[in-house]
């Protein structure tokens, strides 16, 4: 699940400073692997933060965020926000159960992604459709749309979703992509679904869909 269950350390400790100085890093390459991007996640005393706050922008015009805000219609509008993904869409108390139909009448394009968060569900089956629904979104208004990302808590699942993105149609290499998101937001992807961003990483990076080799700004975010 989003959220405490899912923190990689038995004893989570939130995050009060900001992150540290990013250092120097170049890419890409096919080798990204998962404890790099945990390296990314974690301070340096291994521990993971939960979210501080119920949403953040991580991207221009891309929030990712919790169900608390997912279901409020008034601070969505109030964002501006003209589409929506639900990548927790579901009934059980690990999802999120909303629908086209929540959002009728409100101006809010959804589309919804029945995830699991658990380390053996393939997401990486939703990255292109997702990535698909994020660029129409960002496109809207001759392109001054709003899209807000969220699962349970936008800790695990949605995260990863904008990741892929990131790395789909903005040609970050997985490291780059995940420092981007964590820079704005506590996050903590399963393993599983971060060995899915490795994966894509190296077949996007065989077919040179990413970025050259160049210095790139990522966090480290070590607590000091």
């Amino acid at each position: 699940m989003d959220g405490p269950g899912t923190m990689k350390k038995s004893s989570p400790e939130k995050q009060q400073q900001p992150p540290a100085a990013p250092s120097e890093v170049t890419g890409p390459d096919c080798e990204v692997t998962v404890r790099q991007l945990n390296e990314l996640l974690a301070n340096s005393s291994g521990f993971y933060s939960l979210p501080t706050q119920h949403f953040n922008e991580v991207y221009p015009r891309i929030y990712v965020g919790n169900a608390f805000v997912g279901q409020n219609l008034m601070r969505l509008q109030k964002l501006g926000v003209t589409h929506i993904l639900n990548a927790a869409e579901g009934n059980s108390f690990m999802h999120v159960n909303t629908n086209a139909e929540f959002y009728a009448g409100s101006g809010i394009a959804y589309h919804g992604i029945q995830a699991n968060d658990k380390p053996q569900f393939n997401l990486s089956n939703y990255f292109e459709e997702a990535a698909e629904f994020i660029d129409k979104a960002l496109a809207h208004h001759n392109g001054k749309g709003k899209v807000y990302v969220h699962c349970r808590e936008g800790y695990s699942r949605s995260p990863t979703i904008v990741i892929a993105y990131l790395m789909l149609r903005r040609n970050m290499d997985a490291r780059v992509a995940v420092a981007t998101v964590r820079m704005k937001r506590e996050i903590g992807p399963n393993d599983g679904f971060l060995r899915q961003l490795c994966q894509l990483n190296g077949k996007l990076a065989k077919e040179g869909k990413l970025n050259g080799v160049m210095p790139v700004m990522v966090a480290k975010l070590k607590a000091k």
